[in-house]
């Protein structure tokens, strides 16, 4: 039953850090070009990178790291979202945000592990 709790607990920090984030970027940026997905992946993507590389010099619990890549991270960020964005602003005729929206998030999410990666490696010298 541990991991489970340790799951809903990240999953709870998770979700209230990503609606945060949102809500910042819809008061400072509007809701031309949905800022706070995107700002979520990315930063969601550069912290597992991270912890994917100090996590694996230092050691944590199995509790410990379902909490992180499960829980905070998998509430943190969100596929679901973006997918959905990405329709909408297909289906509203805004093809070039929603073609800048899809290639930032994805080249961007996959950059951000790579250097959260590097990041990691440069920390546990």
């Amino acid at each position: 039953m541990q991991p489970y709790l340790a799951v809903a607990a990240g999953g709870a920090i998770g979700a209230t850090l990503r609606f945060a984030v949102a809500q910042l970027a819809l008061n400072r940026w509007g809701s031309g070009f949905p800022w706070g997905t995107l700002a979520v992946n990315l930063i969601g993507s550069l912290l597992i990178g991270l912890c994917w590389q100090l996590f694996e010099r230092w050691q944590i619990s199995p509790n410990a790291r379902v909490f992180l890549f499960v829980g905070i991270f998998g509430g943190f960020t969100t596929f679901s979202s973006y997918a959905l964005e990405s329709v909408r602003l297909l289906q509203e005729g805004r093809l070039q945000i929603g073609l800048v929206y899809m290639v930032g998030s994805n080249l961007g999410g996959l950059t951000a592990v790579f250097l959260g990666y590097l990041l990691g490696r440069l920390l546990a010298r």
